[in-house]
């Protein structure tokens, strides 16, 4: 007979174990099922994100950073060192060590919760019946529940006649993994993943190439940061190729070889490895029977409404497979949302103010509207900004690169985006996204007292500038 729970997630990454742990706190006899599978051979609930995606790739980012300032950076603050090496496999290892720390400490979360956690995939069929197929191979288990999360997360897309063989064409898991830093790296796609992974591979001395097919860079980015980031990385070494479409990839004699169509016509680039990372989809194969009653939509993803409810009774469904940016932070918001909806809680969440971030170096973060928005949406708007080469803080740290530009209706002067490009740009977006969690104005900004010498007067000089009463720039 059938176990019976109060709710059921299927999917243990930030959306999935955030809900199955909100779920447990209020009271609710809660499960939580998930596949992933640790390099130790164990459970290591966290999903794609810490598993192999955010965490291990913020890991990759911050060694390499390290060895980058130490070769290019150190010599201004009188800082030398002769012959300075990386040892891949240490990093590597250092990386995977983060991410152990973590899924364990996810399993420990859920363990102390009294959440029941399965190690296997889950199968939802009619009346909520979900089916649990054992990672370790062993018989089915039948469970039931009066509700169920669904929180499956997603996969990379891959592209035609440019096959993953998991050595030489790789996806972001692959490209975390590298036993040595390659001597060209070829990537498909300059968004957010192939920014992050090929900036590691750059700083560590490989020739990066970036192919991406938009003609614009970082289109969902504000214009005046994606022109200037764009300067930046070049000046980094990372050669990124736009309206650059890859017709297919094929590896011979441990190469791969990448015939591309641009505006001067065909031609081929050799590397020796190659990242694919043009976006992901949904990840919903073997996740619903033909009679649970949840409908996916012409992309893939299981169909919602404003909160998180599917076609089928009683099922919900959070994170990247549903609607709205495929971002960890927002899916732990919807997964802590839908327990509490469950538990006769009101919760509510609003997209408008989710973050986002590129955590190159500088690093990019925005939230809300970009100008262009405003401009299409005939929406009348104030801009200010202030450039991180007129902050205190920024020059004595040697990170002047950058800008802050913050966008405020004409007449009410609410704040409707912020955009940063710029040493911790991540933390400092926190300030933005709360005054507008608030309707706060830009004025609100300019009355708050902000710490000197420190990278957040740069946010303070922005709001200034919006009024024209920028201190330490031009008006």
């Amino acid at each position: 007979m059938a176990e019976k729970f109060d709710v059921i997630v299927i999917g243990g990454g930030p959306g999935g174990y955030v809900a199955a742990i909100r779920a447990a706190q209020l009271g609710l006899k809660t499960a939580c099922i998930d596949m992933h599978v640790g390099k130790d051979g164990k459970a290591a609930p966290g999903g794609t994100c810490l598993n192999v995606g955010c965490i291990p790739s913020k890991a990759l980012l911050d060694s390499s950073k390290h060895f980058h300032h130490l070769q290019h950076e150190y010599g201004s603050h009188g800082i030398s060192v002769k012959e300075a090496s990386i040892d891949v496999p240490a990093m590597i290892a250092r990386k995977d060590s983060v991410v152990q720390k973590l899924t364990g400490g996810v399993a420990q979360l859920l363990k102390g919760n009294k959440v029941d956690f399965y190690h296997g995939k889950g199968n939802l069929g009619a009346g909520r019946q979900v089916e649990v197929t054992p990672a370790d191979g062993g018989d089915a288990v039948q469970l039931q529940a009066d509700n169920v999360i669904l929180a499956p997360g997603s996969v990379p897309i891959e592209i035609p006649n440019v096959s993953f063989d998991g050595e030489y064409i790789v996806d972001n898991v692959g490209a975390l993994d590298f036993d040595s830093v390659p001597g060209t790296l070829g990537v498909i796609g300059a968004g957010v993943i192939g920014l992050e992974l090929g900036s590691v591979w750059n700083r560590l001395g490989s020739q990066v190439i970036l192919l991406e097919a938009l003609p614009d860079f970082l289109v969902l980015a504000d214009q005046d940061i994606s022109k200037q980031a764009a300067r930046e990385f070049k000046k980094q070494g990372l050669d990124i190729r736009l309206d650059t479409l890859v017709k297919s990839a094929e590896v011979k004699k441990k190469k791969v070889t990448v015939t591309l169509e641009d505006k001067d016509g065909e031609s081929q680039l050799t590397f020796d490895r190659l990242l694919v990372s043009v976006g992901r989809k949904a990840y919903t194969d073997g996740l619903l029977s033909e009679d649970s009653g949840v409908r996916l939509n012409e992309h893939g993803q299981i169909e919602v409404d404003e909160q998180s409810k599917t076609t089928a009774s009683g099922v919900w469904a959070i994170g990247d497979a549903v609607r709205g940016p495929m971002l960890a932070h927002k899916a732990s918001e919807e997964g802590m949302a839908v327990a509490e909806l469950i538990a006769g809680k009101p919760a509510h969440i609003h997209f408008d103010t989710v973050p986002w971030v590129v955590y190159t170096d500088p690093e990019i973060a925005w939230v809300g509207k970009t100008e262009q928005e405003l401009k299409d949406a005939g929406v009348k708007y104030r801009t200010g900004s202030f450039p991180f080469a007129a902050n205190g803080r920024a020059l004595a740290s040697d990170h002047g690169v950058g800008l802050v530009k913050m966008l405020a209706d004409e007449d009410t002067d609410e704040i409707l985006g912020v955009h940063i490009f710029g040493a911790n740009a991540s933390e400092l977006i926190a300030e933005c996204v709360v005054a507008m969690e608030f309707q706060g104005t830009s004025e609100d900004l300019a009355r708050i007292v902000h710490a000197h010498p420190t990278l957040s007067e740069a946010v303070h000089e922005a709001a200034l500038h919006l009024d024209k009463r920028a201190i330490h720039r031009g008006n």
